[in-house]
């Protein structure tokens, strides 16, 4: 696989799993049973496809899980701010830009 489909599954798999957990907390705070459930069962087939898009392929895992940590700091960053309108703190911010900076010293100084 190269670089740069490496960079957009893992960018997919850091959606799904940000997706797929703002899906669950949502069915935690639903009211009425079906919606609930029906809530649950999306979280957990996007957790599922999370799990089978970052396993599935054939890659050094570790080398990219710098990488992946960045996309999924900032989508879960994003994903907290649009549906549940949290802005993130100035610490967020401070300790996020940290994960940014040593995630990409992890993935591209090897």
């Amino acid at each position: 696989m190269n670089r740069h489909v490496a960079v957009l599954v893992l960018l997919l798999a850091a959606v799904l799993e940000a997706g797929g957990d703002a899906l669950i907390r949502v069915a935690l705070h639903r009211q009425g049973v079906a919606a609930r459930g029906a809530a649950f069962l999306l979280g957990a087939v996007v957790l599922f496809a999370y799990g089978y898009t970052v396993n599935a392929p054939a890659w050094d895992f570790g080398r990219l899980l710098g990488l992946y940590v960045v996309f999924f700091f900032v989508v879960a960053q994003v994903v907290s701010w649009l549906a549940f309108g949290q802005t993130p703190s100035r610490a967020i911010l401070l300790g996020g830009s940290l994960i940014v900076s040593g995630g990409f010293l992890i993935a591209f100084l090897q």
